[in-house]
């Protein structure tokens, strides 16, 4: 019997394919920090006007999730992930010719975050969750978001080795030919998918609504809200580490391998850490994972600051934060679909990754700002404590049922 006869194999054949392609754009993402101070070496454009165009391209990011996002429910997730994937290679190819704060705006902030925001996390779910039953969800959205994460641990050393031995032009350009190599992938989720079978009564009823109305409902009902609060914080967080851990190992006098390697780890860390919470969604409610994950994250953080800053600190911060680094995507996507069902779910959790990246612009743009008004980065980091606090706290009110057994065959 061949894979494609077989409904369980094919089912996760897509799973395998999403996680892939996440791979690369994620990978390819979240490891641009590494380019900030070889791109201000070479430029001269200042540590301030980079991180803004890395600002621009964490909002960018989150922007084109609910537009990708609708795009796909419409029309199938495909011509998304296709657009997506020509864009981010478009935009890593033309950044080596950019010397100006609004070439590097255009290119990274724009080009190459649209491109990776379409290839990401709203579509990618969205069309796993359309294609999949209920019970299979939660961990169908981790192994997808352990493949960002793997991607984050190939990625930040090979950057890095790529930049030392072809400089930061030479490794843009091979990151805009890796990119393309993710459309293969693209075709296998194209199409619309085939309904398939609910077994779980936590689902909301699939009553077809339309989309404005779903949306409208959406953005009046308090849970919908406070998740989007507290994932806000989680940008934040992720943002602003991505694009100035390499700036706060240099401030410590540690070697520029250290951040790579800090970087990998926490991808390392979040493959286990993704499938642990694709699991966990599966067991218990998702608003108390939520809570426990950003209130790690706090304490975490608050021991980073009164611990020696030695190689093995960060590596061990790395191995910390890396476990619920982007682990909150299955919980948080698994509470919109308990809301709302999955119809529109690429779009309502699209629109949720904006509030994300909100909170990422924020977090990219005041570091750059703090490094450079203060010479260090300790009031980022305290705003980081307090903002986790806060996020885990805002999960716990929101309205979300009981897991309910999974009903066994007769």
């Amino acid at each position: 019997m061949r894979w494609r006869d077989d409904p369980d194999m094919r089912q996760w054949g897509l799973v395998l394919a999403a996680a892939g392609l996440l791979a690369i754009t994620m990978g390819g993402r979240q490891t641009l920090g590494l380019f900030v101070s070889p791109i201000n070496t070479s430029t001269g454009l200042g540590i301030t006007t980079i991180s803004f165009a890395m600002a621009v391209a964490q909002f960018v990011w989150g922007a084109i999730q609910p537009v990708a996002g609708a795009v796909a429910d419409r029309y199938g997730p495909g011509r998304a992930l296709a657009a997506g994937i020509l864009l981010m290679a478009a935009g890593a190819a033309l950044t080596p010719m950019m010397d100006s704060s609004i070439g590097m705006v255009f290119s990274i902030g724009f080009l190459m975050a649209a491109g990776s925001g379409a290839g990401s996390f709203s579509v990618l779910i969205g069309a796993a969750s359309q294609r999949l039953p209920t019970h299979r969800r939660g961990m169908a959205s981790g192994v997808i978001n352990a493949g960002g994460s793997f991607g984050q641990f190939v990625f930040a050393p090979l950057m890095q080795k790529l930049i030392g031995v072809f400089g930061w032009m030479g490794a843009m350009y091979s990151l805009a030919v890796i990119t393309l190599a993710a459309l293969p992938m693209a075709r296998l989720l194209r199409g619309r998918p085939a309904p398939v079978a609910s077994v779980s009564a936590t689902e909301a009823p699939p009553l077809e609504r339309g989309m404005r109305a779903t949306l409208s409902d959406a953005f009046r009902d308090r849970s919908y809200l406070l998740v989007h609060a507290g994932f806000f914080t989680c940008g934040f967080h992720i943002a602003f580490l991505v694009t100035h851990l390499p700036g706060e190992v240099d401030l410590c006098g540690l070697p520029a391998q250290v951040a790579s390697w800090s970087l990998a780890i926490i991808g390392l860390a979040n493959i286990a850490g993704s499938l642990y919470a694709g699991w966990c969604v599966q067991h218990y409610r998702s608003k108390y994972i939520l809570f426990w994950m950003y209130a790690s994250r706090a304490a975490l953080v608050a021991l980073y600051l009164v611990a020696p800053k030695t190689e093995m600190t960060f590596y061990i911060f790395a191995a910390g934060l890396g476990f619920t680094w982007l682990a909150t995507v299955p919980p948080t996507a698994g509470v919109v679909g308990k809301l709302f069902g999955t119809r529109y779910l690429a779009t309502l959790f699209g629109m949720t990754l904006l509030s994300h990246q909100v909170g990422g612009f924020l977090g990219a743009w005041l570091g750059g700002i703090a490094i450079t008004e203060t010479g260090d980065y300790q009031w980022m980091w305290y705003a980081d404590i307090a903002l986790a606090a806060l996020a885990a706290v805002a999960n716990l009110p929101i309205r979300e049922p009981r897991i309910e057994p999974r009903p066994q065959p007769a």
